[in-house]
């Protein structure tokens, strides 16, 4: 029995039809996104624009001079940031300075079957599971429990390494160090989860081009895998220097809270959200002006950090 050839008038509709709901589908999904994202930025305004209003009587009382004043003096309301903005770089310099060979490190291990797979699932898995776990939880182990562990290795710095201006003073028991440790463990499973993606979804051809050129599993990845996968990883590393700079309640109880910019990591210190989180409750006036301030400040920080990753992620983009 023959079959009836389709007419070709009624295709051509037919798939006309679909192209225009396809596009019509596809032009309303353009739309919504892109409002989606001017909705992000208008809030990103409305965000610093709110910032900016309640902390214009500290801008315009101390003006730029509040970055590098060291005094903050309710009392006598004189207030200034630098202590506030050098403990905050400072314990993330050291966070990323701890968290970023061993994230990678873990990462490579992770990636490159250096166990079974069924060893490293649940290594992986516990892994992944330390980003879950709350800020305050991560202060609490830190102060109760870290911290006093690890005393010990602070006084053998101190005693030993003591001429060295970073291990001048005595450790007490909340200082920059140990706080920039614990900082350092809530940032790694962020380094490790990026940069463990970024080398599994690597082409294999680039593994096997290695091997079939008498390239060691070393010297695979050190000169080949690592530099496909940089952007990526510098990507993992900005997210977490992002993290770092926020981090408010772990950093809250551990950092020590001391006014002063101490040039040793032993000495206990202050973070711009650490001093928020601890003052604003009971500020008010030019005080309360003045946290609003250190706020901006910090956004403004973490604004750049994100600009720089972005210029970095696409230099080598490019580059590969």
């Amino acid at each position: 029995m023959k079959t009836q050839p389709p007419n070709s008038t009624e295709t051509l509709l037919e798939a006309s039809t679909q192209f225009k709901v396809v596009r019509s589908i596809d032009k309303n999904f353009r739309r919504v996104t892109f409002g989606l994202a001017i909705g992000i930025g208008l809030i990103l305004v409305w965000i610093t624009y709110s910032l900016l209003v309640i902390a214009l009587p500290a801008i315009q009382t101390f003006g730029l001079g509040f970055l590098v004043d060291s005094t903050w003096d309710p009392v006598k309301n004189i207030y200034g940031a630098l202590p506030h903005v050098y403990g905050t770089i400072l314990s993330s310099f050291l966070a990323l300075l701890f968290s970023v060979p061993l994230g990678v490190g873990v990462a490579i291990f992770l990636t490159e079957n250096f166990l079974a797979p069924k060893i490293l699932q649940p290594i992986a898995l516990t892994i992944e599971l330390l980003a879950a776990i709350p800020s305050v939880v991560y202060g609490l182990w830190g102060l109760f429990v870290f911290l006093p562990a690890i005393k010990p290795l602070f006084q053998g710095l101190n005693h030993n390494f003591g001429w060295i201006p970073f291990f001048s003073t005595e450790p007490g028991g909340r200082q920059l160090l140990g706080a920039s440790l614990v900082l350092a463990i809530m940032i790694l499973p962020t380094i490790i989860a990026i940069s463990r993606d970024t080398l599994t979804s690597l082409p294999p051809k680039l593994r096997q081009g290695a091997y079939g050129l008498g390239a060691t599993r070393w010297e695979t990845i050190m000169l080949v895998l690592l530099p496909a996968a940089l952007s990526g990883i510098v990507g993992s590393i900005m997210l977490a220097l992002g993290r770092a700079l926020g981090e408010t309640m772990a950093m809250a109880m551990l950092i020590g809270n001391a006014n002063q910019a101490n040039i040793s990591w032993l000495a206990p210190a202050s973070t711009l959200s650490s001093l928020i989180a601890n003052q604003f409750g009971e500020a008010s006036g030019l005080q309360k002006s003045s946290l609003f301030y250190e706020a901006l400040i910090l956004m403004v920080l973490t604004l750049l950090v994100n600009i720089f990753a972005q210029m970095l992620v696409s230099r080598f983009q490019q580059v590969e």
